[in-house]
């Protein structure tokens, strides 16, 4: 379902003004368009924490949820978007053009020290260098230790992402663009955008709708949390030593 003008009114603009008894001057497609993307964004990150192993993203993309960077010499400090909602994994490149995944940061792995006390720093005071073996991530910044050094790493291209990230949001010239969603829950997003319509001028359709995009999220979620039915799932015995 495209966001508006299809040809014979089968578009999520058109469903909001039935749902909501509006027309684009009492409901104006610029105020549709932000509460399909404040609900969209919501319901993407429903989404993004409960996807199984084959894991979300819009499928208006035309690249993959991955980034690369460049490595600077004795830095510890990575900033990312903010388009990102999940950082899944950091691979750093080796001098043999090979992507090696690192492992996130557990301070409790550091027996009481800091980051600092546990992985030294030089007669400067400077971060001690060498290959990456861990990453800790605080906002939208994370942190190499140890800080690379060129001699270990290859600095070009040299930090890889895996991330999960935000939808595509509509703009109101985006009329023939649909949601990144399975097509059956196209819909939810007009129900989502007629509720604070609702809330201001048909107070008495708030529940229902309420309860209808309850039924669809929770269906949409047991989609995600179950999409993988091509990973063939193996039960094995665990063994047990008697003493």
């Amino acid at each position: 379902m495209q966001l508006d003008g299809h040809a014979t009114n089968q578009d999520i603009n058109t469903l909001i003004d039935d749902l909501c008894d509006s027309t684009d001057t009492s409901y104006s497609v610029e105020k549709k368009v932000l509460n399909i993307n404040v609900f969209y964004e919501e319901l993407v990150g429903k989404i993004i924490n409960a996807d199984g192993t084959w894991q979300y993203d819009d499928t208006n993309y035309t690249d993959h949820p991955r980034g690369k960077g460049t490595l600077v010499e004795g830095q510890e400090d990575y900033s990312f978007s903010s388009e990102y909602l999940q950082i899944e994994a950091i691979e750093i490149l080796n001098l043999n053009t090979v992507y090696v995944r690192i492992d996130p940061l557990d301070h409790q792995e550091l027996k009481g020290l800091s980051p600092q006390e546990y992985f030294g720093v030089d007669s400067s005071g400077n971060p001690n260098k060498g290959f990456p073996r861990y990453f800790d991530q605080v906002g939208d910044t994370i942190r190499l230790y140890p800080a690379p050094a060129s001699t270990s790493v290859t600095l070009t291209k040299g930090i890889r992402t895996w991330f999960k990230r935000r939808p595509d949001l509509f703009t109101t010239s985006d009329t023939t663009q649909e949601p990144g969603l399975p097509s059956s829950y196209h819909h939810i997003l007009a129900y989502g955008a007629a509720i604070p319509y609702c809330m201001k001028y048909k107070k008495d359709r708030v529940a229902p709708y309420q309860a209808r995009v309850k039924e669809m999220t929770e269906g949409l979620l047991e989609h995600y949390a179950h999409r993988e039915k091509a990973k063939r799932k193996i039960i094995s015995m665990k063994e047990i030593n008697y003493i």
